[in-house]
């Protein structure tokens, strides 16, 4: 199995990486995201990190990786805008298995950001407000990182659709490993009703995407997950995973 390390040198990746990528992919498609979590954990130790928005792809990733006893520390972006079922789930995760899940805040406080660029952002700018409150913080975090591990899937929207479970995200300068790809909800949730796990009370409501209060509502039978998500907007990712405002706000954030 490849042994890919990463340069935080912010250049683009070299041929000889890209192709370690394809490989990758070719042999971990099809196979149990088990084994991706033991060679992102393997290849990458402690600097490999889990990320998650406490949707159930992320329950699922947590469970996995403290049932195989791996050391990968787990983060949440806390926009301090988030549901209390959110928070009260994280607490119940990190009860039930024994961990510590890390909080990364923004630099601005939600009071702060009002000041600084007027009330409710979220409503009159959400991609400015997406920067400052979740990709700016990411990308600070990731700066001494080599790989982050997300619950993102193929099936969740379009613009998931051509997700890979071994690539490269060129802002963080990370491998971006996502060992769910290729699975769909059922799966998902028929493992974390199995082994009891915890979830956001909310997925009975018709909220099967979870973000910030402001930009979260319910789904329609026959809609993507994502589109309760910023409803109204022509958007439908906050920017941490595919982007086209990294960057406009970073001298303004």
């Amino acid at each position: 199995m490849s042994q890919i390390k990463p340069t935080k040198n912010g250049s683009s990746k070299p041929e000889s990486v890209r192709g370690q990528l394809a490989e990758l992919n070719r042999q971990f498609e099809g196979t149990h995201p088990d084994r991706v979590l033991a060679w992102a954990s393997g290849t990458f130790g402690a600097k490999a990190v889990i990320g998650t928005g406490f949707g159930p792809s992320g329950i699922f990733l947590i469970h996995r990786a403290h049932i195989l006893g791996l050391v990968t520390p787990v983060f949440y972006l806390d926009t301090q805008l988030l549901f209390e079922e959110t928070y009260a789930l994280r607490d119940k995760l990190e009860q039930k298995l024994g961990i510590s899940i890390h909080k990364v805040s923004p630099d601005l406080s939600v009071r702060e950001q009002a000041e600084k660029h007027g009330e409710e952002l979220w409503n009159r700018d959400p991609n400015h407000c997406c920067y400052i409150r979740k990709v700016a913080p990411l990308k600070k975090y990731l700066s001494d990182k080599e790989a982050w591990i997300t619950g993102i899937r193929r099936n969740q929207s379009v613009t998931r659709e051509d997700t890979q479970i071994v690539e490269y995200d060129a802002v963080s300068d990370v491998i971006k490993i996502n060992p769910l790809a290729a699975w769909d909800n059922d799966r998902i949730w028929d493992y974390i009703r199995k082994h009891d796990l915890p979830y956001n009370p909310l997925h009975d409501e018709g909220f099967p995407s979870i973000g910030c209060i402001p930009c979260t509502s319910p789904v329609a039978e026959g809609e993507d997950e994502r589109n309760g998500r910023w409803r109204g907007e022509e958007k439908i990712e906050c920017g941490i995973h595919f982007s086209d405002v990294t960057g406009r706000f970073e001298r303004d954030a």
